[in-house]
């Protein structure tokens, strides 16, 4: 069980490596669906991180979520672009604020399971 929680740390790990040593140049035309799209994934990793540790993980609630906010992300800073208003700020707040909050769960439900609290 306890390794199981390796394997995203070890894929995370593995990532951010890849990320410096690859040299991958993105327009600065994508930038903002990327810097959406990396928010919306760390709000679905942490919610699926904090629903694993509660006991409540489901697979399919957790794919749907992690391309269904990918998209709608992508989706709001698209029209945003077209409109020429800042949308994408909305979605930065929503995700941002979900990712605090899920850490701050996610932090208790370790200090609650190792009896910290």
């Amino acid at each position: 069980m306890g390794r199981l929680y390796l394997l995203p740390i070890l894929g995370l790990l593995i990532g951010v490596l890849l990320g410096l040593v690859l040299r991958v140049d993105i327009p600065s035309v994508y930038v903002p669906y990327l810097g959406i799209a990396l928010l919306a994934a760390l709000d679905s990793a942490f919610g699926g991180l904090r629903a694993s540790l509660e006991g409540k993980f489901n697979d399919k609630l957790f794919m749907s979520g992690f391309f269904g906010n990918t998209l709608m992300a992508a989706f709001i800073v698209y029209i945003g672009d077209r409109l020429g208003i800042p949308l994408y700020l909305a979605a930065v707040v929503a995700f941002g604020v979900r990712l605090f909050q899920n850490l701050a769960l996610i932090r208790r439900l370790i200090f609650q399971s190792r009896g910290w609290e």
